[in-house]
């Protein structure tokens, strides 16, 4: 045991000091190197471009460029500042280094890593030398090799990281106050968001204006000997029967030699066909080979993570971050599929033990760099160390959604270095005559897996949950051409066309990575930003577009088409690659995309911004009703409506844009409105309604003036009241409230009654009584009212019992639960409170989706 003097002799010596982004790193990371190093955590970016105006420091809010913390004038330097909420952070770092030997920088290998650990060197200023340490796996070998092996700050990755900042502050700052002032106040822009918005809201339209189209087939069943299987019609008299493949978004069929079957003609061909004989025309078996699929990347971890746990991109990214920072994967922000020595004699020496020599190939795999530009972390994700731990090891020191999402990150490693599925494919085609001389032929396929390889250990999902697996084996009878097969029912069967399916988050993920939009490590944000913002909401597990989403894009497409071009987009990304390796400078990118001929800032002056017309770019088109009246969705200050001539009508906020037809638009401005019109106030002449709203029927005065920031006097109704019987009298007097009761006779405080979010109360100064009912606010006396503040003041009523319970957190590992709160159902975990979001239904919501929910909150915190 060290002796206090001997404890206090070792801590008066200087010590490496390694700094972090994260706490749960440093704990991991302390651990290992017990008491010789000092870690501490940054807790991500220690400082940033101001937020807000008041973040500015005093002696730049006079400059010109001061709102957008860039001086674009003097080569696009940033103005950076420490957050409040940072000081303290900062200041303790400071100490730390003032004490410490040397300085270890230990953030991410990433971009955003680098760019970190340069802010610390610019912020801390060190005395002591400096090195920059760099890891991919949180493992003591691996720590041991890095603190051996450290390097330079990489300037070039620094300059990608700080042009990209850069780049999306000027995006941000120009274009946002364009959408306040012709779309809606608070609405944002962003170089990567908006064109995300742009992929789902260019799908909506695809939907918009798809016309289905309905075809029928027919579904044989057959038998030979003891065997059944079933085969579906394909030709009939040489020509084949139209599938869903063959109609275009019109409903109109593109292929002329094709036979289209409606119903009658597809029940008449089955009644034909009634104990019509069957013979095997044809098979044709060929030899069936599967290759496994290359470890998980970023994205490709984001995508089956949501296909296969339901999770969203935010959720798998968070418990992936858990996973690295305590030691069970390599770093999960990568675009490389490659493998290390290591990994790979890792993972081939647990195939031999698990599912023998025979499931593992002569030599380890490799998988080709199919991500341009891929230049993150420089191997794929995996489990991390020289012996990979099982997923019942991990289990039990884990959540529930970290253990799902290493045991589907183990299993996806493991099958890539496995041999290949093997077996044979079969099709077959077989013909009957019908009663009436049709010559039909129906076709039917198998599979028949002989060797199962990579799939003893896993099989990929699909984004089309109807689709059939392709790995799937589906076994068919030992048949020849020529034979004779019983054909024991026929069933003529409906179809009709289906629009392109909406993305869901993993697909979005794919389509992003295809079009070179963005970088997978962004990809959650990108995703939780659109929600956040309200341009798209969650319809199960699709994403549907805001009709502030589709006013957004129309100005964006119309105005600034090249800002939301998905080419010059991906470009930008190349741009930025092309500076990490030092092929490009940052700051005459920086002018030509700001100062060029078709640059941002002349993009935004105000002659152009003159030209945008508001209610063209807010205006979507519906149709024509029966009487030759346009009707057009609007999105307005409040939210979207329909307008008619001078009729309007609120849009539901969970309608889709596609369900809104020509019927639906009418139907709903036809609907009667709701408010009632009570009479006029006798002292202003403004008219009284009575309306339903959100949170509850209220009446109100006047109706709001356009331009005006100005809202009409409004006041709830009693629970006594209803919009049915409630009078213009019982209206003018809620309208009063609060009321004045009188002054207190020793203070001279002024008493009111009034009617709040949880009832009716007293108000006197800061005091407050709660009333019993609320007839009282027109009742009380002033002797009565000064009585009540009296009283000893009421505890709190007890919380009300949760709509619902779920498990416990996967982040906070707290059990969360629903909640009916003043603003509507909520979640939370004790922590952590969101709020239900459109589209979420208290009475079917998921477990899942309550766990995305708060995780979405902490996103934006």
């Amino acid at each position: 045991m060290t002796s206090t003097a001997t404890r206090g002799y070792l801590s008066a010596v200087a010590k490496p000091l390694i700094i972090v982004e994260s706490p749960a790193k440093a704990r991991t990371i302390a651990q290992y190197l017990g008491g010789d190093y000092v870690v501490a955590s940054s807790v991500g970016h220690i400082r940033d471009l101001p937020s807000k105006a008041a973040d500015v420091p005093a002696k730049y809010k006079g400059e010109p460029w001061a709102r957008l913390a860039v001086n674009v004038d003097n080569d696009f330097e940033p103005l950076y500042v420490v957050s409040k909420d940072k000081r303290d952070t900062v200041k303790e770092l400071k100490r730390l280094v003032a004490d410490a030997s040397e300085l270890y920088l230990a953030t991410d290998e990433d971009r955003e890593g680098e760019s970190i650990a340069w802010h610390l060197f610019e912020v801390l200023k060190p005395k002591v030398p400096v090195r920059r340490m760099v890891f991919h796996e949180i493992t003591p070998g691996a720590i041991s090799d890095a603190l051996n092996n450290p390097r330079d700050l990489d300037q070039r990755l620094v300059d990608a990281q700080e042009a990209r900042r850069v780049l999306d502050r000027l995006y941000g700052y120009e274009v946002s106050p364009v959408l306040w002032r012709k779309v809606r106040p608070k609405l944002s822009a962003g170089r990567v968001q908006s064109v995300a918005t742009r992929i789902v809201v260019e799908r909506e339209r695809e939907r918009m204006a798809f016309t289905s189209a309905s075809y029928w087939d027919l579904e044989g069943e057959f038998a030979k000997d003891a065997d059944r299987f079933s085969a579906t019609l394909v030709a009939v008299d040489g020509r084949r029967v139209a599938t869903g493949k063959d109609f275009a978004a019109d409903g109109s069929n593109k292929k002329n030699d094709t036979v289209t079957l409606d119903e009658s003609a597809a029940i008449a061909l089955a009644e034909s066909l009634d104990g019509a004989e069957a013979t095997v025309r044809s098979v044709e078996a060929k030899p069936y080979t599967r290759k496994p699929y290359a470890p998980f990347r970023t994205s490709t971890l984001q995508q089956e993570a949501g296909r296969k746990l339901r999770f969203s991109s935010a959720r798998t990214m968070s418990a992936a971050q858990r996973l690295y920072e305590n030691g069970f994967i390599t770093y999960m922000r990568t675009d490389s599929t490659s493998l290390s020595e290591t990994a790979l004699a890792a993972a081939r020496s647990q195939i031999a033990d698990m599912y023998g020599k025979d499931y593992l190939p002569d030599k380890a795999r490799s998988y080709a760099k199919k991500v341009k530009g891929a230049q993150e972390a420089h191997e794929a994700i995996r489990p991390a160390g020289d012996t990979f731990r099982l997923p019942d090891e991990v289990a039990g020191a884990v959540s529930s959604d970290e253990a799902k999402l290493y045991e589907l990150i183990w299993k996806r490693t493991v099958a890539s270095q496995m041999k290949d599925a093997r077996g044979e494919s079969v099709s077959i085609r077989l013909g009957a005559t019908a009663a009436d001389g049709r010559d039909t032929e129906f076709a039917t396929s198998g599979k028949i897996i002989h060797f199962p390889g990579f799939l003893r250990a896993y099989v990929e999902g699909s984004d089309d949950p109807d689709a059939e697996l392709d790995d799937q084996e589906r076994r068919l009878p030992d048949l020849s051409a020529g034979d004779a097969a019983d054909l024991v029912s026929v069933e003529a069967k409906g179809h009709e066309t289906k629009p392109p399916a909406r993305f869901t988050e993993a697909s979005l993920v794919r389509r992003l990575e295809e079009l070179g939009v963005g970088r997978p490590s962004t990809y959650a944000s990108i995703i939780s930003t659109i929600q956040q913002r309200g341009y798209v909401w969650k319809k199960g597990s699709a994403l549907v577009p805001s009709f502030t989403a589709f006013a957004t894009v129309h100005l964006l497409e119309e105005h600034f088409p090249e800002l939301v071009d998905y080419a010059f987009t991906a470009r930008m990304e190349s741009d930025l690659d092309r500076i990490a390796e030092g092929e490009q400078e940052p700051t005459p990118w920086l002018r030509r995309f700001y100062f060029g001929d078709e640059g941002l800032k002349a993009l935004v002056a105000d002659e152009r911004l003159e030209q945008i017309d508001p209610r063209v770019v807010n205006s979507l088109p519906i149709g024509t009703d029966e009487h030759g009246r346009d009707i057009a969705a609007r999105v307005g200050q409040y939210g979207p409506y329909l307008q008619r001539g001078d009729d309007r009508a609120s849009i539901p906020e969970d309608l889709p844009p596609d369900e809104l037809t020509i019927e639906r638009a009418t139907e709903l401005l036809d609907a009667p409105s709701g408010d009632k019109i009570l009479g006029s106030d006798p002292d202003s002449g403004l008219v009284v309604v009575a309306k339903a709203g959100r949170y509850g029927p209220y009446v109100q005065l006047g109706e709001p003036e356009e331009g005006s920031k100005q809202k009409p006097k409004t006041a709830s109704l009693f629970k006594t009241m209803s919009l049915d019987d409630v009078t213009l009298d019982q209206a003018l007097e809620l309208l009063q409230l609060p009321r004045m009761v009188g002054e207190h006779p020793d203070s001279g405080e002024p008493i009111q009654a009034l009617n709040g979010r949880y009832g009716p109360y007293l108000k006197m100064g800061k005091e407050t009584r709660s009333l019993d009912t609320e007839d009282q606010l027109f009742t009380i006396s002033l002797d009565e009212a000064i009585a009540k503040l009296a009283e000893p003041k009421q505890r709190s009523r007890r919380t009300a019992a949760p709509l619902k319970e779920f498990g416990e957190d996967p982040a906070s590992g707290k059990p969360v639960v629903l909640k009916k709160g003043r603003y509507g159902p909520y979640v939370t975990d004790g922590e952590t409170n969101a709020s239900l979001r459109t589209g979420d239904d208290p009475e079917t919501i998921t477990e899942e989706r309550a766990f995305e929910l708060l995780q979405l909150r902490r996103d934006r915190t």
